[in-house]
């Protein structure tokens, strides 16, 4: 430790600090630009110039390093003059456009001019004017007002893992600017705008459209994935304008991905539904609340009397709020039908039952940037868990080594230590193989299941990385979730973790995953794994057709493993009854729409993927006759004459979800399997081409789908059908074709893209979009053929 004095202040700071680190514990403030905690040092602004003992000339606090007995002076005349001096160049030729510039009201410059700029200028050359950069749908540029202090680059290095913005030039010359005239196309891009200390870099979508002081600013957890990022929703007239970070360093530190911070626009969608709907004599009508709902309870009643209860089935998402899902499967189990599930996309559930508690990242997201080794399955990370990757990326800056098992092999933008990259039916084949590794490397006694599997060099390197890391993680991804073997591919990470020490996690798909296993929206296990009579998974509902469907926040079609087999389902029942907050394709299968709410128009709780609660309230009213989803079922529970649905606001339904079971959040979450059993590791083989889905990252749920401007951006383009060049040519299509994607009785018509990092046989086709939505499985075999 280090004793310092800073304006007659004694502080005891680390070794290795800065005087602007000194400055911060002792809450003295030091104007700055370039500087950001999150950053690495550049120096280059010099507004944090301050006066040290005995130094010949003021010294930029944010790089100068402490020393025992040092005195600093950070408001001494010498430190000022220093300060006004720097405040004077910048301002030299940066345009006086305040009034019309989109940073007015928020700007760091502006600020710091008052207390540091002079009244007129003493400049009277003209001022420079630098052109404006394309950077794609969700940045706008005003370069001129640019004063270098290169925190948009360094952001892009150190944070974003790609420099997608560069310094050219010298002096007065210099410029800010993408490479080769690219746009940004980073999933975290964002951020730069936050970064940005004056207005060179602001939001497109929000550009013009609201003064900082017109906003109101109120807290709010985003839905999207499942880091559960916490938001700061800027609201004016009872609509969102605009939504930036709201810091929490154990969750989102101060960041936001792009999905977290610009779906806001879906929000205003042109397709939000504002009052209820009815199907009559095949016209879609406007109706009341009371008409839609007892009509609803009558065809319900109906069904149950007449064809028995379990003929009733409820799907939903994990985007849901706990409340909303608690109160989903009370209603399920009220009225005798215990088919309830929000695991649409999953198509392995043979691990219900064997779970001993709800799957989540089995260890604090913090942790994360701090392990040693880490072996991730079946996962994107970049796309589907942005600032989970970011994290990991820190840690592999640390000295991290990461491995993947995937079957596709995109750039993590990060060094990634060791890789196997197999199509999805050799996925357990390569879990077992670094599980025999790890065995012959502890020198246990090697599965019976895995005698024959041959070990490659780098499951044995993946093997030797894992075992020797003081702290290792194994997390399962979205993609080995969804896999028709999802069960074995658990088992086998279990068995990993145990005999190399590491956590097992398990990565969920949204912001209320873990919450929605919490809240018994599953068929096997009631509220905090309460016991209750097991109903249908997802799966079993939509290949066995109910006669009645209630869905909750799920665009069907688009959510699910197999939206042909969804369809059929749909068309099969006598009455499909869909909470939206939009009018969507259950246009064409549903009996009656009902309006709820967004999360931003309702309260409520979602447990993220380390298991934290976390609530917050509605930012503004909801849309129409629009009404939260937890009052809706309420409502259906009372004129179903249940017990325990008198609930007067969000509050009462959570208090009574933590007081279901005698454990805690954490002791009811739990990745370990009573009981492993390893399947045939053998490598089935496929006679087609394989089809590798994955969900885009602005399809993964109804609101991102509808904000216009990420749509636009390069991961919103529509998807192609990828293959590597020998597929192609075994096909005989040229790159960039246009191809038909045949699955079932379903096509697409798709351009084909290369891409030889891809295993032999495989097509990388989406789920989840529109233009895949006719085709069947995740997984299974294609066929692909010139258009």
């Amino acid at each position: 430790m280090a004793h310092i004095e800073i304006d007659g202040r004694q502080v005891e700071v680390k070794d290795g600090s800065t005087v602007m680190d000194a400055a911060r514990q002792a809450g003295i403030y030091i104007p700055h630009f370039c500087y950001h905690k999150k950053l690495s040092i550049a120096a280059n602004c010099r507004m944090c110039l301050v006066q040290v003992e005995k130094a010949p000339k003021p010294l930029p606090a944010c790089a100068t390093p402490v020393t025992d007995g040092m005195k600093v002076f950070t408001r001494s005349e010498s430190a000022i003059r220093a300060q006004k001096g720097v405040m004077e160049f910048l301002l030299i030729n940066h345009p006086l456009d305040c009034p019309i510039c989109d940073q007015g009201g928020e700007c760091q410059l502006q600020d710091l001019a008052v207390g540091y700029g002079e009244v007129a200028s003493r400049y009277q050359e003209e001022k420079r004017v630098v052109s404006n950069k394309e950077l794609g749908p969700l940045i706008s540029t005003d370069m001129t007002r640019c004063i270098h202090c290169t925190r948009c680059v360094r952001f892009g290095q150190e944070i974003a893992g790609i420099m997608e913005l560069g310094q050219a030039g010298r002096g007065e010359h210099s410029e800010i600017m993408p490479f080769v005239e690219r746009t940004v196309n980073s999933e975290l891009s964002g951020n730069m705008i936050d970064l940005c200390p004056v207005g060179a870099l602001t939001s497109k979508p929000f550009r013009y459209s609201a003064r900082s002081w017109e906003l109101t600013r109120r807290a709010s957890v985003s839905p999207h994935d499942s880091l559960g990022a916490n938001l700061a929703v800027q609201v004016k007239g009872n609509r969102v304008y605009r939504v930036v970070p709201r810091e929490n360093e154990a969750v989102n530190e101060c960041w936001l991905s792009d999905k977290d911070r610009f779906s806001y626009e879906g929000l205003n969608s042109a397709q939000r539904l504002t009052q209820p709907m009815m199907k009559r004599h095949g016209e879609w009508q406007e109706c009341s609340w009371q008409t839609a709902l007892e009509y609803v309870a009558n065809g319900l009643k109906r069904i149950r009397d007449d064809h028995g209860a379990a003929q009733i089935g409820a799907l939903a998402t994990p985007h849901s709020t706990l409340e909303e899902l608690y109160l989903l499967q009370k209603f399920m189990r009220g009225i005798g039908s215990g088919n309830v599930d929000h695991r649409t996309r999953q198509s392995d559930f043979r691990l219900d039952g064997a779970l001993q508690g709800a799957p989540w990242l089995g260890q604090s997201i913090a942790v994360l940037a701090e392990v040693k080794s880490a072996l991730v399955i079946g996962s994107t990370l970049r796309k589907d868990h942005p600032l989970l990757a970011q994290r990991l990326r820190q840690a592999v800056k640390a000295g991290a080594e990461l491995n993947l098992v995937n079957p596709v092999d995109d750039d993590l933008l990060t060094k990634v230590a060791n890789k196997l990259i197999v199509a999805p039916n050799d996925l357990v084949n390569a879990l077992s193989q670094v599980l025999k590794a790890l065995a012959e490397l502890k020198q246990t006694a090697v599965p019976q299941a895995l005698a024959g599997v041959s070990v490659s060099s780098a499951a044995t390197a993946m093997a030797a990385s894992l075992s020797a890391a003081p702290t290792a993680t194994v997390l399962l991804g979205n993609l080995a979730q969804h896999h028709p073997r999802y069960s074995e591919l658990h088992g086998l990470a279990q068995e990993i973790a145990r005999l190399s020490g590491a956590t097992l996690g398990v990565l969920g798909e949204a912001a209320n995953s873990v919450g929605a296993c919490l809240a018994g929206a599953v068929p096997y296990a009631g509220p905090l794994g309460k016991d209750v009579s097991a109903g249908m998974n997802a799966a079993e509902m939509l290949a066995t057709p109910r006669l009645a469907y209630v869905l909750l926040n799920t665009e069907i079609e688009l959510d699910s493993h197999d939206p042909q087999q969804a369809m059929q389902a749909m068309e099969h029942a006598e009455l499909v009854v869909a909470l939206s907050a939009y009018r969507h394709q259950a246009l064409n299968y549903a009996d009656v729409l009902l309006p709820i709410a967004p999360f931003t128009e309702t309260s409520g709780t979602f447990i993220n993927t380390e298991g934290r609660a976390q609530s917050f309230n509605a930012v503004v009213k909801p849309q129409g006759d629009a009404r939260p989803a937890w009052k809706v079922m309420r409502v259906l529970g009372n004129m179903f004459n249940l017990n325990g649905f008198d609930y007067n606001s969000s509050e009462d339904v959570r208090a009574e979800i933590l007081a279901a079971g005698a454990t805690s959040l954490h002791e009811a979450c739990n990745n370990q399997l009573q009981s492993v059993v390893l399947g045939d590791a053998a490598v089935a083989v496929a006679s087609g081409v394989q089809r590798i889905a994955e969900v885009p990252i602005y399809q993964a749920d109804a609101v991102v789908r509808r904000a216009d401007s990420l749509q636009c951006s390069h991961d919103g383009a529509a998807p192609d059908a990828v293959m590597n060049g020998a597929l192609l040519r075994q096909l005989q299509v040229e790159d960039g074709a246009m191809v038909v994607v045949h699955q079932g009785g379903g096509s697409a018509v798709m351009r084909a893209r290369r891409d030889d990092t891809l295993p032999l046989g495989c097509a990388r086709v989406a789920v989840g979009h529109p233009l895949t939505a006719a085709l069947g499985s995740m997984f299974g075999e294609i066929v692909v053929e010139k258009a």
